[in-house]
């Protein structure tokens, strides 16, 4: 780098949106020359474009929804068609998003590109991910539109019973949108998507990320049909067993390690609950089981899962490795009645990997 590109760069790491115009005043020069110098950068790969990321620590991006989450839970047995007397809580929710904050709070540098609104609930996301140390810089952020929001309720075991989600403005969220956010993209060590993105964005996801492991969250049944014909290109998926059945084998005539040896990516982990993971490592299967555990809140559990396994990928562990990291975050998760855990850190996973499951 030139002299005055490492001024750049050392300002640009401190206010990494200040404009060309605020640029060029402060170092006394022309915001011609500051466009110059800029272009140069993006060219030696040191600034990843829009929003001056600097290239300096390795990250993940991850694309996905974020709601605000509103949450009732019943203080007795659910009743149908009634007014329920109970608790009802008001967070940060969306799959892509809880999973940013999770691996955040795993310590791993992590960048959302997500969509919300310019209103209250969006300003306290994006103040929320600040205070937490998860980068939205690159999120999309529009006016006259309402952030997404999840309306849930539990039953008396703290288990989904009914849930509605407004997600409208998800759609705002296109591939020409993911196109610009492309050299981000490119530089990441790791890429994670739901299924709540429309299925051109999810498209061009792929084709950007045809040399980067591409990790994705099923979501739904209905939802991980968008990923259907591109399982090849993916590096890991982590369905339930309604979502492995509805990508591989829709009329349930196989049994689930048959099923599950139909997906063509190389990396599957096929959440079963209480009864634990089905372990998919190219040919091969392992069953792992997990401990009982009393659940506070269980809507949090795979989105900490998810992160858990990214956790795992990115520090080089095994599969079974992996996939005892992710149990263990999808654990703390579940004794929490927040979605997300105050609690959830890479010193609690590892410790929780080490006491409970040995490894």
């Amino acid at each position: 780098m030139t002299q005055r590109e490492k001024e750049i760069v050392a300002i640009l790491k401190e206010e990494p949106t200040i404009s060309q115009d605020d640029l060029a005043q402060r170092l006394n020069i022309t915001r011609s020359s500051v466009a110059v110098h800029i272009t140069n950068l993006i060219k030696k790969g040191i600034i990843l474009g829009k929003g001056y990321i600097v290239n300096e620590e390795p990250y993940i991006v991850v694309i996905g929804g974020s709601n605000i989450d509103i949450q009732g839970i019943p203080h007795h047995a659910l009743i149908q068609k009634d007014s329920n007397i109970g608790h009802v809580s008001i967070s940060h929710g969306g799959v892509g998003r809880n999973i940013a904050e999770n691996c955040t709070r795993l310590n791993i540098p992590t960048r959302l590109i997500s969509v919300i609104g310019q209103d209250l609930y969006g300003q306290s996301m994006l103040a929320h991910a600040k205070s937490i140390g998860l980068h939205m810089n690159d999120s999309l952020i529009l006016n006259h539109h309402k952030t997404s929001t999840y309306l849930s309720i539990l039953d008396e075991h703290h288990d989904l019973a009914l849930a509605i989600n407004d997600m409208e403005i998800m759609n705002s969220l296109t591939k020409e949108f993911i196109l610009s956010k492309k050299k981000l993209l490119e530089h990441a060590q790791l890429i994670v998507c739901d299924t709540n993105l429309n299925e051109d964005v999810l498209e061009t996801i792929i084709q950007i990320a045809k040399d980067i492991p591409l990790f994705i969250d099923t979501v739904s049944s209905t939802k991980a049909l968008k990923i259907k014909p591109y399982l090849s290109k993916i590096h890991t998926i982590k369905p339930n067993k309604a979502e492995l059945y509805a990508l591989v084998d829709p009329n349930h005539t196989l049994d689930l390690h048959h099923a599950a040896k139909l997906l063509p990516c190389p990396y599957a982990y096929i959440s079963l609950g209480s009864a634990g993971v089905l372990i998919k490592d190219h040919d091969s299967l392992t069953h792992l089981s997990t401990p009982p555990i009393e659940v506070a809140n269980a809507t949090g559990a795979g989105d900490a899962f998810m992160a858990g396994l990214v956790y795992g990928y990115l520090n080089q562990f095994n599969p079974t490795q992996c996939a005892t990291m992710a149990m263990s975050a999808a654990r703390i998760a579940l004794q929490s009645e927040a979605t997300i855990s105050d609690q959830l850190s890479e010193e609690t996973c590892l410790t929780t990997m080490k006491e409970t499951y040995h490894v």
